[in-house]
């Protein structure tokens, strides 16, 4: 076997170009071709990296120049390039959100198991090592059994960014606001650690900005052992918050952005609750120390693609399967749902309604005309 992946980015303005770069740094990897609709940015970004550029993703697809595929082009396209690839046999590593709706998430992940190639997604913070040694922690039962959940989300962004593009922030180009754009990879990771509830009650607006879509969603969580969460999502505020909260009966989980503790009980809640005599008293606590172990010596988008490209050459075990990746989407469809239709949503989200409302959105949707076009990567992940 090969001791080099080679692989195709398809869309290279914006975080695509960033991608672009991080691949030659990547032992396992080779940059082999590139693909925008975008004339200007394809050309620039094949002289920059001296590989053969497509205007067409079959082209691509087609070449013979590549194994594998990352596909960092707007939402609405990951999945129909996905299983247009998987289908040609090659392996594919997704952008998030993998997918805008559940069913065309379901489509992907049907279409690589059908292919039998290897499904990821770009969720990186599952390398940072708070979300490793949470998840172990919690894959270990040291939590017990959970109660409550909560994720809080606040981060900013100005109308300068929404004004970036015409499809940013629209139900035509983007699918979503908040939720599907800056909220996924913390609804991946609150997934990873807490599960999917069952029933989702949530609401969206538009508090701040100018768009079409949801700058702010909240939501109250029920999970199917009984356990209540709170989620909160927002472009609204500063400085930014990143907060999950695993609650359980015999130990807590609190990350804040780097920062991860981890307390445990002297005896669980349930049972010092029912045994104790006195009045007053509380359970003993203690705050462990937790190792966090480093994942690569390569970090966030590269430590993703390393292990993607470890996955297929040496059969590593993948840390952000794409079939993970359908939680983030259920998650999101059901607040989405949940708010434009006041009601009570329950997971897995009925594929029908979500694809009519799109739908619906979708229809009453506008392109911004006083949009100006800007494919910049963002300087934290340049």
């Amino acid at each position: 076997m090969a001791d080099k992946l080679r692989m195709g980015v398809i869309g290279v303005g914006g975080m695509g170009s960033g991608h672009c770069s991080m691949i030659p740094a990547i032992p396992e990897l080779e940059l082999t071709a590139v693909c925008d609709i975008d004339e200007a940015t394809r050309l620039a970004v094949s002289a920059k990296h001296s590989v053969p550029s497509f205007d067409r993703h079959t082209a691509l697809l087609d070449s013979g120049l590549v194994d594998a595929v990352l596909i960092a082009t707007p939402h609405y396209f990951h999945a129909p390039i996905a299983v247009d690839a998987f289908s040609r046999g090659l392996h594919v590593l997704s952008e998030k959100p993998v997918a805008v709706t559940v069913g065309a998430a379901d489509e992907m992940a049907s279409a690589a198991r059908a292919a039998n190639r290897a499904f990821g997604v770009m969720y990186q913070m599952r390398s940072e090592p708070q979300y490793l040694a949470a998840r172990k922690i919690v894959e270990s039962g040291a939590v017990g059994d959970i109660y409550r959940t909560s994720c809080v989300m606040g981060w900013y962004r100005s109308q300068a960014y929404y004004n970036s593009g015409g499809w940013r922030a629209t139900w035509r180009g983007e699918g979503g606001g908040v939720l599907i754009n800056q909220a996924p990879h913390l609804l991946d990771a609150f997934t990873w650690l807490g599960g999917l509830p069952a029933r989702v009650t949530g609401q969206t607006r538009t508090r701040l900005h100018d768009i079409e879509v949801e700058d702010e969603a909240f939501a109250v969580l029920e999970y199917p052992n009984g356990a209540h969460g709170y989620l909160y999502a927002s472009t609204t505020e500063t400085p930014d918050t990143m907060r999950i909260e695993i609650c359980g009966d015999v130990g807590k989980l609190v990350i804040s952005h780097s920062e991860l503790k981890f307390s445990t009980v002297d005896k669980p809640i349930r049972e010092f609750t029912f045994e104790n005599q006195a009045m007053w008293a509380g359970p003993g606590t203690k705050l462990v120390d937790v190792p966090q172990p480093k994942f690569s010596d390569l970090s966030g988008h590269a430590a993703i693609t390393q292990n993607f490209a470890r996955h297929i050459l040496f059969g590593d075990t993948l840390l952000a399967p794409g079939y993970d990746g359908l939680n983030a989407v259920e998650l999101f469809n059901s607040i989405i749902l949940s708010g434009k239709s006041g009601e009570t949503v329950s997971v897995p989200v009925d594929r029908a309604r979500y694809d009519a409302l799109i739908a619906d959105l979708q229809a009453g949707s506008r392109e911004k005309q006083s949009a100006t076009q800007l494919r910049e990567t963002d300087p934290k992940f340049a």
